[in-house]
């Protein structure tokens, strides 16, 4: 005869372990990051796309340590990948994380902001990038509940940053994390309409974001420039032989990034403003382009035609006005 008392603990046990196993399971998104400097740390994510498979995580993600505060910049796809990003950190140093930077207004840059902000981080963001935040976080939210396979209305969408960096403020803002500061500098429109580069001084090092692409050919959106972008990769000379952390890809210096950012944008641009002048519609004018240079790129298949026809679309309208 079966013992009541001890199916019971057995059930409970079971409810225990299987709750358990189910957190376990969903929080393994994130790899320990790689210390790459004295004072700076960074996950540096694979370059395919977001799927179920990787939970969201392709793109470099980094956090800076003083001796007083720790600075996150940019706070991943998902709370999921926050959530562990705050781990992580938690396990490396003792010293609080009081800032999180979302460097531009792309979903993997600022999903994670509420789990952040549960855990009473100031987040900081850019007028534009929180303007676009503001108006696309529910397109951005429903996105990755459909790329993630997770259920409808899951998602939060994040509120506004709790400090939002003007026009005015595009020289510099620093931060002081004890015995260590971080320079912010809006570069300009880019992939998106305002991008913020963090650049660490004392460990000569510089998170140009989504400015910089390595090993895989930039993603161009509805809302980038090319024109700008190639602006303000420009812009990052100023820092001389800093190393860089790009948005996707492996650091390096600036030179690292020439043929896979700076050429593949200028290609993009001259080409598509000598098709636009000549009166070439969109189809000539993307079957004219020959991208196989780049072909050797990381995603080249999936977004050299849509990159080719949203380059297009910005030099017409940049030739209305």
């Amino acid at each position: 005869m079966h013992n009541p008392k001890r199916l019971l603990s057995l059930l409970v046990i079971s409810l225990l372990f299987g709750q358990f196993s189910a957190h376990a399971s969903s929080t393994n998104i994130l790899p320990p990051p790689k210390k790459l400097s004295e004072h700076v740390y960074a996950w540096i994510g694979p370059l395919p796309g977001p799927s179920k498979d990787n939970n969201g995580y392709r793109m470099n993600l980094v956090f800076v340590v003083g001796s007083k505060a720790v600075a996150v910049l940019d706070t991943g796809y998902t709370e999921a990948m926050a959530e562990e990003m705050l781990a992580h950190i938690g396990k490396i140093t003792d010293v609080p994380v009081k800032y999180a930077i979302n460097t531009n207004s792309q979903p993997h840059r600022f999903m994670g902001n509420p789990a952040f902000r549960r855990a009473k981080v100031e987040i900081i963001a850019h007028a534009k990038t929180a303007e676009r935040m503001d108006a696309s976080g529910g397109n951005f939210a429903s996105g990755i509940e459909r790329i993630l396979e997770l259920k409808e209305g899951s998602v939060t969408i994040p509120q506004a940053p709790d400090r939002i960096l003007n026009e005015k403020d595009n020289t510099e803002t620093t931060l002081d994390l004890g015995g260590i500061s971080i320079i912010l500098k809006n570069i300009g429109p880019a992939h998106t309409p305002a991008q913020l580069v963090v650049h660490i001084p004392a460990d000569n090092m510089v998170y140009s974001g989504d400015a910089l692409y390595g090993e895989r050919i930039p993603a161009i959106l509805p809302v980038s420039n090319t024109q700008s972008w190639l602006a303000a990769f420009d812009q990052l000379k100023s820092f001389g032989d800093a190393t860089f952390i790009p948005g996707h890809g492996q650091p390096g210096p600036l030179k690292s990034f020439d043929f896979s950012t700076r050429q593949y944008l200028a290609l993009l641009l001259n080409h598509m403003n000598k098709m636009v002048g000549e009166g070439i519609d969109v189809q000539d004018a993307i079957n004219n382009l020959d991208q196989s240079p780049f072909s050797k790129l990381e995603n080249f298949k999936e977004l050299s035609g849509r990159n080719a026809s949203w380059a297009y679309l910005e030099r017409e309208a940049a030739s209305f006005e």
